[in-house]
């Protein structure tokens, strides 16, 4: 399958003619010329400068659209940026790409994601931008991912100029939807991932021909400032103060502009998009997919949509006061995703695409099923059944956070479903429609002071395959909450609830789910510090609540995805698509879940830079033994042009015992084959009922 964007010709510096491109269809000219300019300056009141490139349309005058991220505007985005912006440029839009304070070609150090100094800088942007003699003085802001979680952030601010957001792939709670914890437990596959791609992120330098001779200091100082983020993270293992600054869940009514929010089933942050939907105040929309964390004009599975015209549409009613109905769509666009024979790589997903003016409550579904001796919905029992699982059990969860990468998605579920504790339902005399977020309520007791209850929900077909529809985890001395844990009584039951993440399918006849119990979920979720059983005590209260949609009408799919022309990008190797690759040695009993990331293979950008970026992981755990638990990350990137070379290599390692846990991360920078930096870092972290 072919992923990548076809190559095109945008200029830099002069006027541009973009072209739309879309698949199987002739490029058609878009309404307006484009004017990029690159570098432009943005001064803060610290004396700080920002580095933003800026999509001028025709229109002397004319609304803003800020993005701002820390993945170098100057070559990693450069694709993106130029076949979104240029798009919306062209439909009369000034667009502005701002790369982070401390990243690309921007000074000042990024020390920490979502800061409160990132908030006020983008305050500042706003702005500047909003007094521009090509602005009319009405910005929105837009992103994903990072630049979706901050378009949140700065709206819940409040600038004056910022006359609506849209936010895709994005999270409005820190703590409990993003990649540092999964219901009270560390999550190990992606806290050390992520956090090492930020220590890495961090180290690359900035562009001698943007920022000149000073590169070289700028450089340097980055490196001397750089540190492993996981190390932060750790330090928080609780929703605390940390947390709560950044995550608008705290106080949705501190947003006031209108939100679009945009998102897909198989991303990490789904939950979120319903979240929004039900809690602004403020005018809101919400789109789901069947896509992973990327562009809904490219989403994988598809079927892709013509995102970028809805953004243009949502830009003209609340940038430019046109009234054309985007604030009449219904509450809630979504894809009812329907049963496709589970496989890691899945190009489409059958369903179909259906409206709602409302989205259902979370605490309880139309669909109740009491959870029996192995089944669901056959009537209650006052059995207790326990679980210890073994602790490599989750190697086939796929990736926490899709891309459309080969291996991202959870193949067939069987042989994990045979390694947990299983509850199945009857076959379906008729199709079940769920939407929104699934909760099993259970009562638990646990042999340590620490479990770890992991919650599968699969569509089983008449073949016997397994087909993961969702999943929750929940670190039982979290029970009462994320705040304050306390750790269990041995032989004392708990009566417990495991939220699932939100999904939006149609259960088809003839199939049945399963409820999947398990105390392991590697590597997802790192181990308790013991082996621990859990029991189940069936009975009164043990049940399965499945939301259920409200009347729902189906409407007409989105327009075809179109773009204007990538620039010109010259591959030098071909990007490898990530992999996730499962293997035991029988000899040490150690398992092993390999990780092999290429972001971009090699690429030469229209500004000469050639840039080159790889990883690979190690996520290892022997069973019966917790403790054997640890994760190893490399990751090279190399940077050229002419002479100017710069290469740096980063190693971060994660281990825990029954008390702490260790990092270890290492750095070494070269300019040519010279050392210019290197230095290795260890840490150790009480563990606080993770």
């Amino acid at each position: 399958m072919n992923r990548t964007a076809a190559a095109g010709t945008v200029a830099t510096g002069a006027t541009a003619k973009p072209q739309v491109t879309e698949a199987d269809a002739d490029a058609t000219d878009l309404p307006q010329a484009v004017r990029i300019l690159d570098p432009v300056w943005i001064p803060l009141s610290d004396g700080t400068r920002l580095a933003a490139r800026i999509w001028l349309p025709e229109d002397p005058v004319a609304p803003a659209v800020l993005e701002a991220m820390p993945y170098r505007r100057g070559d990693i985005t450069l694709v993106d940026d130029e076949v979104r912006f240029g798009y919306v440029a062209a439909h009369g839009y000034a667009c502005v790409r701002v790369d982070l304070r401390g990243s690309g070609d921007s000074e000042g150090i990024l020390d920490d994601e979502y800061s409160p100094q990132e908030q006020a800088d983008l305050v500042e942007v706003i702005a500047w931008i909003a007094e521009q003699p090509w602005c009319t003085g009405a910005v929105g802001m837009t992103g994903i991912s990072w630049s979706g979680f901050n378009s949140l952030q700065v709206a819940a601010h409040r600038p004056p100029a910022l006359k609506a957001i849209i936010t895709v792939c994005s999270s409005d709670d820190r703590y409990d939807n993003d990649v540092h914890y999964i219901g009270g437990a560390v999550l190990a596959f992606y806290m050390a991932v992520w956090g090492h791609v930020m220590l890495a992120f961090n180290a690359r330098p900035p562009d001698p021909d943007v920022v000149g001779e000073r590169w070289r200091a700028m450089w340097l100082n980055r490196l001397r400032r750089n540190r492993l983020m996981t190390e932060t993270w750790l330090a928080h293992q609780t929703r605390d103060h940390y947390w709560a600054q950044g995550s608008v869940i705290e106080d949705y009514a501190a947003i006031k502009c209108p939100v679009l929010a945009v998102g897909g089933w198989s991303d990490a942050y789904t939950d979120t998009l319903l979240r929004l939907g039900t809690s602004l105040s403020s005018p809101v929309r919400v789109i789901v997919g069947p896509w992973g964390h990327t562009w809904p004009e490219r989403g994988v599975p598809g079927p892709a949509i013509g995102f970028l015209q809805e953004c243009v549409s949502w830009w003209d009613r609340w940038l430019k006061d046109v009234p054309n109905g985007a604030d009449e769509e219904p509450l809630l666009r979504y894809y009812r995703q329907e049963y496709a024979t589970p496989h890691a790589d899945l190009d489409e997903r059958p369903g179909r695409w259906l409206a709602a003016a409302s989205i259902p409550a979370v605490e309880h579904g139309a669909h109740v099923m009491d959870l029996g001796n192995g089944t669901i919905g056959a009537g209650r029992c006052g059995e207790v059944l326990s679980i210890r699982t073994a602790q490599s059990l989750g190697a086939l969860a796929g990736s926490w956070l899709p891309y459309g990468n080969p291996t991202d998605l959870p193949p067939d579920q069987s042989p994990e479903d045979a390694g947990s504790l299983g509850f199945d339902s009857a076959p379906f005399t008729a199709d079940l429609d769920i939407l929104g977020q699934p909760v099993l309520e259970v009562v638990v007791s646990s042999d340590r002071p620490q479990a770890n209850l992991v919650v599968r929900l699969c569509e089983i077909a008449p073949d016997g395959s397994s087909a993961l529809l969702t999943r929750g985890v929940l670190n039982l001395t979290h029970r009462g909450g994320h705040a304050w844990p306390e750790l269990l009584e041995s032989g004392r039951t708990y009566r417990v609830r495991v939220p699932l993440k939100a999904i939006g399918v149609r259960v088809a006849a003839g199939h049945r789910l399963r409820v999947a119990v398990s105390t392991t979920y590697w590597p997802w979720v790192w181990p308790s510090p013991e082996e621990a059983t859990v029991s189940l005590h069936l009975g009164a209260g043990c049940r399965l609540s499945l939301p259920a949609p409200p009347d729902t009408v189906p409407f007409t799919p989105f327009a075809p995805p179109v773009t204007a022309a990538p620039p010109e990008v010259e591959s030098l190797r071909e990007r490898r698509p990530q992999l996730g690759e499962i293997a035991h040695d029988p000899v040490t009993g150690e398992h092993v879940y390999a990780l092999r990331r290429d972001l971009t293979g090699i690429q030469r950008f229209p500004s000469g830079l050639v840039y080159d970026d790889t990883e690979d992981g190690r996520f290892t755990i022997t069973d019966g033994d917790p403790l054997s638990a640890r994760v190893k990350l490399r990751r090279v990137t190399s940077m050229y042009r002419g002479a100017w070379r710069t290469t740096v290599e980063t190693e971060s390692e994660m281990w825990s015992t029954a008390t702490d846990f260790h990092l270890r991360s290492r750095q070494v920078a070269r300019e040519g084959d010279h050392v210019v930096f290197e230095r290795e870092h260890t840490a150790a972290l009480p563990r606080r009922l993770t």
